[in-house]
């Protein structure tokens, strides 16, 4: 996630411990935990909170396709399940979300033609749109 090796988590270690000082470390530790504690404890009132308000007929919903990524996927690739289009997959046999991808595009990308504009005459008044204003 943060891409940290522990050549590069030792030595962060080492400037907290000179910044900081060891007399302040466990404070801060204790503290750290605590907000990791009251951030899960929201985030599973929230989700509980979901899943009551959205009642009985929602209640095997799968919150993680509510993830906008997730939700571009299907609207592009279908509703196939999506962890056999991670590109992680490809090597394992199954249908990698390259493969997905390199098939014919239904959609055209090339630019239409530009109507050509006509100037207006001389005293001829512009078109007006009174919607557009």
């Amino acid at each position: 996630m943060f891409n940290i090796g522990p050549l590069e988590l030792v030595v962060l270690m080492i400037v907290g411990l000179v910044v900081l000082g060891p007399d302040r470390i466990p404070g801060l530790a204790r503290d750290a935990a605590r907000l990791i504690r009251t951030l899960r404890e929201m985030a599973t009132g929230a989700r509980t909170q979901l899943r009551d308000e959205l009642g009985p007929e929602f209640a095997d919903i799968d919150l993680r396709s509510l993830n906008p990524r997730t939700a571009l996927q299907r609207a592009i690739l279908g509703d196939e399940d999506l962890s056999t289009l991670d590109p992680r997959n490809a090597f394992k046999g199954g249908f990698g979300l390259k493969d997905a991808l390199n098939e014919e595009p239904t959609i055209s990308m090339t630019k239409p033609a530009a109507q050509p504009v006509q100037p207006l005459a001389r005293g001829e008044q512009a078109p007006f749109d009174a919607d557009a204003t």
